[in-house]
């Protein structure tokens, strides 16, 4: 299993950024996918949204309305389309399978909004 993300980078507050991750190792169109963010300075991610096989989408509140997740099967990669930025989004945002009993990670991609 390889999860890459990449499309991180640093913006103002109010710009936009598009995550990537890019899967591999699996039978990506039966798999659910997640974006979790972790903060500076903080222990731990936090889910912030997930696209299941068939579309279904969830978003954690303090995302929903400026975040969009999609998948492209064709591509076995799922995306992050963010807008609205603001500083707090600031973070390592890592995309995320349960796959085979276990939370699999890539390497995460830093995302950086100053005011």
């Amino acid at each position: 299993v390889q999860l890459v993300e990449s499309g991180g980078g640093s913006v103002q507050s109010g710009g936009s950024l598009r995550l990537s991750c890019a899967a591999s190792g699996f039978t990506f169109s039966s798999q659910e996918m997640r974006w979790l963010r972790q903060a500076p300075g903080k222990e731990g991610r936090d889910l912030i949204a997930d696209i299941t096989y068939n579309n279904l989408t969830w978003y954690d509140a303090s995302v929903k309305g400026r975040f969009t997740i999609s998948r492209d099967n064709a591509k076995s990669t799922t995306y992050l389309q963010m807008n609205s930025l603001k500083p707090e989004d600031t973070g390592l945002y890592y995309c995320n399978i349960f796959y085979n009993g276990a939370n699999r990670y890539g390497q995460g991609t830093q995302v950086t909004v100053s005011a």
